[in-house]
């Protein structure tokens, strides 16, 4: 039997609840102008692995507006902090603003930049990160996260299937896709033959690669 993972999609989302009060005003605002959300099956398959990790050092690459920090503090253990990087400045200021609006602000930090040297300048200690930004960069991110990340601790990647065109052969993808495709196919080999870390690759949402550190 095969599996329309639209469908399937749909019918775990069916058994979700939705947001309530201003957070759930900021991911439809989010969704309506199409700034990129974490989807509404991958962020349970989030909910519980921080629930039952109870990380206390989060960082985010890639925060857009913060929906994703904003729903995973609801969740942390409540004195975790969530670090989270965000490349557009516009962005970064109106994640500001909604981390404010919902009094978030002494739990969550927001850094405005390029990840690849935002990240230079953190130390080690953080215990989950989840990599949520531009997918052609997850590569670049990848030795920079691994010097800050605790033993034993998860690195959670968001849509690593690229909605199904990883699959493909590079001839097949349109060209200017290519970089994406070839850097994300990159990226997964590295993390799966990293003996630094265990790592499985989920078809939840776009697909996730969680990797757990020695």
């Amino acid at each position: 039997m095969t599996y329309d993972y639209d469908r399937v999609a749909s019918f775990i989302n069916s058994f979700g609840k939705d947001d309530e009060g201003l957070l759930g005003e900021i991911y439809e605002k989010a969704v309506s102008e199409k700034i990129p959300v974490i989807r509404r099956e991958t962020r349970e398959f989030l909910k519980v692995l921080i629930t039952e990790k109870k990380p206390m050092h989060v960082l985010e690459i890639g925060t857009a507006v913060g929906y994703s920090s904003l729903y995973m503090s609801n969740y942390l253990p409540e004195k975790a902090h969530i670090t989270t990087i965000e490349l557009d400045k516009a962005r970064a200021e109106e994640a500001k603003e909604n981390i404010k609006r919902l009094e978030k602000s002494d739990r969550i930090t927001v850094l405005t930049g390029d990840a690849s040297e935002v990240l230079k300048t953190l130390k080690k200690g953080f215990d989950f990160i989840f990599i949520d930004a531009a997918k052609a960069q997850y590569i670049n991110y990848y030795e920079e996260v691994i010097k800050i990340i605790n033993d034993g601790g998860m690195i959670l990647s968001d849509n690593v299937l690229q909605e199904g065109e990883i699959l493909e052969s590079h001839y097949l993808v349109a060209k200017r896709n290519r970089t994406i495709h070839d850097r994300m196919r990159e990226y997964l080999y590295r993390i799966k033959n990293d003996d630094r870390m265990e790592t499985a690759i989920i078809p939840i949402g776009d697909g996730v690669a969680l990797s757990c550190m020695k």
